[in-house]
């Protein structure tokens, strides 16, 4: 048995930003989370009434970062908020818009349906095409003293309106649409062959693999190329919707310690990992990595290489730097983030060929 949350509303196309306002009528007060880039946007939401923007939300939110945001939210009082920017912000506005007018801390919450409700409006505006956190339920914040993500999972979480306007990833520089895209796909392949995997998250794996492979090249070599940003918004929302009830598996697993060890942006993580965990489950799901392989392109890529050094070309091919080292890693740093990856059994378990911490270190040497 699954159980499917999607957002009650969502708009998609070219300048939907600009219908938030006329969808929140009546909304005194707004608070909107956002970056300092970001938050440059505000103005195309159409918002009437008092706005209260917080736009100090970094690229891998932590504890503080959330807890500022949450004392900002209460100052404000908000009849609606706002998530207004990439995974990052958008993690953030879910707790905030579910906890700011409540008692719960971050610890009452964490884990699995612990979330008391949520009263207030909430809006989700992604502007970037990667994490489709805007379509789900989990949110999660760095605990910078223990290196590991603290996750949240609640119903309460999801959108009452999400947004979907290509125009607000114009910006996004080639390096970071080619890794939030990889991290996109790699929500949509890790659902895909998953050990809980569904014939209706197939469905959208499927759609979600697919749009990457027509659309991920055109938006890095351009842009403004409306019709591949649109089609890279869809694909993240679709990997969003994959992760509610199935999840991700060892390739988050081995991500998430080089965002909070390493400090490298989630996407990019995901895109060096993402060949080297394709190639290690081909062997126990044959069929499905064939189907990504297709929808990918890569068979015509491929020649003699074998399916790692095709996957690793593909994202190299993009423009992702993927060696560890050239991130700053170092070899002794690998056995550490073996440890931390293999013990995070919550995806880890979901992985459809067992892991050792020998064969995940492995992987992050092949990687260095």
């Amino acid at each position: 048995m699954i159980t499917l949350h999607q957002p009650r509303r969502l708009e998609i196309g070219a300048g939907a930003s600009a219908r938030v306002g006329a969808w929140a009528d009546g909304a005194g007060r707004a608070f909107v989370l956002a970056t300092p880039h970001t938050s440059g946007f505000v103005d195309r939401l159409g918002l009437k009434g008092q706005v209260t923007v917080f736009d100090a939300i970094p690229g891998e939110p932590d504890i503080p970062t959330f807890e500022a945001a949450l004392e900002a939210a209460r100052a404000a009082r908000p009849d609606l908020v706002v998530g207004l920017g990439g995974g990052s912000v958008l993690d953030v506005a879910k707790l905030v818009a579910a906890m700011w007018d409540g008692e719960q801390t971050l610890g009452d919450v964490a884990g699995p349906n612990r979330v008391a409700g949520r009263r207030t409006r909430f809006a989700q505006v992604a502007t970037t095409a990667g994490t489709g956190s805007e379509a789900g339920i989990r949110s999660l914040i760095t605990d910078p003293g223990a290196g590991a993500k603290i996750a949240v999972e609640s119903p309460h979480l999801i959108a009452d309106l999400a947004v979907l306007d290509p125009e607000l990833t114009y910006s996004v520089p080639p390096a970071v649409t080619a890794a939030t895209g990889v991290d996109a796909m790699a929500h949509c392949v890790e659902a895909f062959t998953n050990v809980n995997a569904h014939p209706v998250i197939d469905g959208f794996a499927r759609m979600g693999i697919d749009l990457v492979g027509r659309y991920l090249a055109r938006a890095v070599a351009d842009g403004t190329d409306t019709e591949a940003r649109e089609g890279m918004m869809l694909a993240s929302f679709y990997g969003g919707i994959c992760l509610g009830p199935v999840n991700t598996a060892a390739g988050h697993a081995l991500a998430y310690p080089l965002g909070t060890r390493l400090h490298l942006p989630h996407g990019l993580a995901n895109a060096i990992i993402f060949p080297h965990v394709l190639a290690y489950n081909e062997p126990v799901a044959p069929g499905k990595t064939a189907e990504i392989v297709r929808a990918l392109g890569l068979a015509e890529r491929a020649g003699n290489k074998d399916l790692l050094q095709t996957a690793h070309r593909f994202c190299a091919d993009l423009g992702v730097q993927m060696s560890l080292k050239a991130h700053g890693a170092t070899e002794d740093q690998l056995p550490g983030f073996a440890r931390d990856a293999h013990g995070i059994r919550r995806l880890m378990d979901n992985n459809p060929r067992d892991m050792s911490e020998d064969d995940v270190l492995a992987i992050y040497q092949a990687a260095f």
